[in-house]
């Protein structure tokens, strides 16, 4: 998952290198100075808006203060246009969309060129660095020689090591699901309220698919709800063996299969679910693709492989937020015609509104988009 290249850099009049490390897919930096605890943050923020990567060589908890201040400068609102001059047009929902992504992007580009040392073992070699060896393991897996990685990523690293022991609480279930890193964490729960909800369609009870599992928190759901026997399948290796651990704490081996399969396993089930990302846009890294759908690629495979795995009076469950549709990223005459191509029809629709903060949240760029948003269960079958 990680990308590795090599790192060069001169300090002390020397050349030197390093095996590089990034998660999000950036190469390594071509541009790297030295810094320390004498960095000040203005000379930091515009070394890295220049595209300079730090390689920071004091104390870690000052790493992390410098880290602190380049966010909060990236973060700084852009001045109002001046008395006299043309107010700026205010953005379509779509252009807003994307001017959001493009902000995003360049945060993340600027605030990933604080970089730190990692030894072979993954411990950090500064003075008051925490114990990062089991939270890099998690995610990079076994190291054979020191690297080199973004402060940035390092503390998206511990965090996900924090929620995968602390795991996340499922009221629906009534227990925790444990999102291992890279893996898209059930805090929106809104959907899941709505599997939680819905009637199962006959003969439900003896085998349902879950397609595209991640966590395996509605593979769980529907174990729990009395489904004999539930296929869950994913792509991703990570994925794969997130869904596999969190069946095993809840123990449900023995009624949930965790499987490899591009889409759908083989076969037919009374009842089919999916939760495909929501967004058809392109992820700014690997990490985002549980949230970012090219061209809606795995939405369309869904609705048009559904009635192959469908038993003829059995229903496909899409789970689905059209915050694209507010966003003018995909229309409901698009989707509708996805769902007749695919020769569907509809039964009906549970909906429910979103309850997340950024809904509420006026300052947020999307928030129009946002709080029109409405996530559906969409009841399928074959026309």
């Amino acid at each position: 998952m990680t990308t590795q290249a090599t790192l060069h850099w001169t300090e002390n009049g020397e050349e030197r290198s390093a095996d590089w490390r990034s998660e999000a897919g950036m190469p390594p930096p071509k541009r790297v100075v030295i810094a320390d605890d004498t960095t000040s943050a203005d000379t930091a923020y515009r070394l890295a808006c220049e595209g300079t990567a730090m390689l920071w060589r004091g104390d870690f908890q000052n790493a992390r203060q410098l880290l602190q201040a380049l966010a909060r400068r990236a973060d700084k609102p852009k001045k109002a246009p001046k008395a006299g001059k043309a107010p700026l047009v205010k953005p379509t929902p779509t252009e807003a969309f994307h001017l959001h992504r493009q902000a995003q992007s360049q945060r993340a580009r600027t605030l990933a060129m604080l970089l730190l040392p990692f030894d072979a073992d993954h411990l950090v070699p500064l003075r008051r660095a925490p114990d990062t060896r089991e939270a890099c393991l998690e995610a990079y897996g076994e190291a054979d020689a020191p690297y080199v990685a973004s402060m940035r990523e390092l503390l998206g690293l511990i965090g996900a090591h924090e929620w995968r022991k602390k795991g996340v609480e499922i009221p629906a279930l009534g227990d925790r699901i444990h999102p291992y890193y890279g893996v898209f964490s059930p805090v929106r729960g809104e959907y899941i309220d709505l599997v939680a909800k819905a009637q199962l369609p006959a003969g439900a009870a003896s085998l349902a698919f879950d397609i595209g599992t991640g966590t395996g928190v509605l593979a769980a759901l529907l174990a729990q709800r009395g489904v004999k026997r539930v296929i869950a399948t994913d792509q991703d290796p990570r994925a794969l063996a997130c869904a596999s651990d969190n069946i095993r704490r809840l123990g449900m081996d023995d009624q949930v299969e965790v499987t490899e399969a591009d889409l759908f396993p083989a076969g037919r089930a009374p009842l089919v679910v999916c939760n495909p990302p929501w967004v058809p846009a392109r992820p700014n890294s690997p990490i985002e693709r549980a949230v970012y759908d090219p061209d809606s690629q795995m939405l369309k495979g869904f609705l048009a492989g559904l009635a192959e795995h469908l038993e003829p009076k059995g229903e496909g469950w899409l789970l689905l937020s059209d915050l694209a549709e507010h966003l003018g990223l995909r229309t409901r005459e698009a989707l509708l015609g996805w769902i007749e191509e695919g020769g569907l029809k509809v039964l009906g629709r549970l909906e429910v509104k979103p309850h997340h903060p950024k809904a509420a949240d006026q300052t947020d760029a999307l928030h129009a988009a946002r709080s029109a948003e409405v996530t559906s269960l969409w009841r399928l079958a074959i026309r």
